[in-house]
């Protein structure tokens, strides 16, 4: 009769324990970024007729942010430590894809620079069928077109109809006289 092997200090007995690290990392992200929307909102234009101008909503996201991250970053220093992910799908011993991860942030870093060349929806379009490619799509050319159909419908919807602020850019400014 064999026992059950004991786990070695550090670890329990289902894998490595979570890092309590990552966890004050989390929490101290979440309590900056918290801050950092509270201090921008105060930077925002409101005409004086408005009773509720447009701060409300990004000084309700900020308090929520800043207020989880300090509950956060309480329970971790109690001790209270996040479960350990166990999903079938999860595998724990793969490592990270730095290539892929690269490629995404450098798409999202290209989409901001191509905002003002060729407008929002063209350059929303090239993230969304890059970010498609690299995370796998077949048929790149099915998810550029998806793309531009998906970005085109919100620039037509947001930037049209509701006024929000999406640059049309000079490549699709011909269509600004048409709404």
């Amino acid at each position: 009769m064999t026992s059950a092997p004991t786990p070695r200090p550090g670890r329990t007995a289902s894998g490595p324990r979570p890092s309590r690290i990552g966890e004050i990392v989390f929490a101290s992200m979440c309590i900056s970024l918290g801050l950092f929307a509270f201090i921008g909102t105060f930077g925002i234009r409101v005409p004086e007729t408005n009773r509720v101008g447009p701060t409300v909503f990004p000084m309700l996201v900020a308090v929520l942010l800043f207020a989880s991250g300090v509950a956060v970053l309480i329970a971790v220093l109690m001790g209270r430590l996040g479960q350990q992910e166990q999903s079938e799908d999860v595998d724990l011993h793969h490592r990270t894809d730095w290539l892929t991860l690269a490629k995404l942030v450098g798409l999202v870093v290209a989409h901001l620079f191509l905002i003002p060349i060729i407008g929002w929806a063209l350059a929303a379009a090239i993230l969304f069928g890059g970010a498609a490619w690299t995370l796998g799509a077949k048929r790149w050319w099915m998810a550029l077109t998806v793309g531009l159909a998906l970005c085109l419908t919100l620039q037509i919807l947001f930037g049209e109809l509701l006024g929000l602020s999406l640059p049309l850019g000079p490549a699709l400014g011909w269509i600004a006289p048409l709404f």
